[in-house]
């Protein structure tokens, strides 16, 4: 390696390390409790549901058609949106509101919310819960909700929306660049050295420089996956936009300009679901969508399914059902740049492995953590010295032109 080349890593390295620390630190911090939010919710809020009726072990559930049945009858006139079985519990949401213009206008109107949803006992339909009417009085947030609303938006996006999802995606590429900087300098400067040594015979700070920088080198490969899919996550809204103008509009772009079906006259909604099953073996169906529903079609349920394992939880295929015949129109898997960024999604958060995996997830976080911290604070004590200075300190001659021995080290390691 010449010392234009090892000047070069050092300045990308610095320079990307500096620009992304601060972000990163928020995105460590913030992602702690996101680890861990079901577990955090339960303990300090919990839910008021009522309890769910004892009911013989084995009991077939009810249909989904009992269930829309009841909901229309509890709110004549008005529309269903939704039918969204719950992964965790033996109940289904189902979501209505007054009209598809509605709920456009609510679009418009970020104060006006009128849709609103009804809970099942899934097992016997019976009403378990319902939103609150729109002019009910809202109750007060929980200190719980505060803090986990506001460590996932600043997570995702510093409260910025679009502009700052694509931002963090940029510190996320930053950070993947940081490192790989990182690998080569360590590699680079630790040749006369066993790999992990720390010269604890030398000056406290090098001591803990090289403690600072074994730690990172030791979550390495974690960092990296978490970085680049963290990345990939930020791109969702532009990569489901793309999705949904490409491949969605050429599908639907048979049935654009019929008219919504009046839900009077819909084929069975028990069928849809046990049709879509069929339709994409393997799977589990996850929520309906009714006709009119946007990005949807004006005569087809829109279901989703999604992988039956914890891995494959989030790779999901619509699967559209004619909803004027009850007849299997198609099922489309999603293209592969947004299998990608579902695939990357359980390697970001961690999620597919139960609480053991939350926790080593959660021990490696803790220890970027440190790093980055150790990092500025080395960073800022050498502030003022130039990078030829930091490498001469390292014994590189940087009048010759091409690479010389590595020599050994006899002062702080380039940060």
């Amino acid at each position: 390696m010449t010392t234009r080349t090892l000047r070069r890593w050092f300045v990308i390295h610095k320079w990307t390390s500096l620009v992304c620390t601060l972000f990163l630190l928020v995105v460590c911090v913030t992602g702690l409790p996101m680890l861990f939010s079901e577990q955090i919710w339960d303990t300090f809020v919990g839910d008021d549901d009522p309890p769910y009726a004892a009911l013989l072990s084995g009991t077939p559930n009810a249909s989904f058609d009992v269930m829309v049945a009841k909901a229309r009858a509890m709110f004549p006139g008005q529309i269903v949106t939704g039918v969204n079985p719950d992964d965790d519990e033996p109940a289904v949401l189902i979501s209505m509101a007054p009209s598809w213009q509605a709920l456009k206008d609510d679009e418009k109107y970020p104060d006006r919310n009128s849709s609103h949803w009804i809970k099942f006992d899934a097992r016997n339909a019976e009403v378990l819960k319902q939103s609150p009417p729109p002019d009910a009085p809202q109750k007060p947030r929980t200190w719980t909700g505060i803090i986990l609303g506001t460590a996932t938006r600043l997570h995702m996006n510093l409260f910025a929306g679009l502009p700052g999802a694509l931002f963090m995606g940029v510190m996320g590429v930053l950070f993947v660049a940081s490192l790989v900087s990182g690998t080569v300098l360590y590699g680079r400067f630790m040749k006369r050295l066993p790999f992990g040594a720390v010269r604890r015979d030398r000056a406290a700070r090098l001591t803990w420089l090289d403690l600072h920088n074994l730690v990172g080198v030791a979550t390495l490969a974690w960092a990296l996956v978490v970085g680049f899919t963290g990345f990939v996550n930020e791109l969702q809204t532009p990569l489901f936009g793309l999705w949904r103008i490409t491949d969605v509009r050429q599908i639907l772009k048979p049935y654009a300009q019929l008219p919504v079906i009046s839900q009077d006259y819909l084929s069975s909604v028990q069928a849809a679901f046990d049709t879509a099953a069929k339709a994409a073996p393997g799977n589990e169906v996850t929520g309906l969508s009714f006709p009119g529903a946007p990005f949807g079609s004006p005569v087809h349920y829109m279901l989703w399914t999604h992988g039956a394992t914890p891995l494959r939880a989030r790779l999901f295929t619509p699967v559209l059902v004619d909803a004027r015949t009850g007849e299997l129109t198609g099922a489309y898997p999603m293209p592969w740049y947004l299998r990608f960024l579902e695939i990357s999604r359980p390697l970001h958060f961690g999620d597919y492995g139960g609480m053991p995996l939350k926790i080593l997830w959660a021990l490696l976080d803790v220890v970027v953590i440190v790093v980055l911290v150790s990092g500025l604070v080395l960073w800022a004590g050498k502030r003022k010295m130039a990078t030829d200075a930091r490498l001469r300190a390292l014994g590189y001659d940087l009048d010759d032109a091409e690479d010389a021995p590595p020599p050994v080290l006899t002062g702080e390691m380039v940060r």
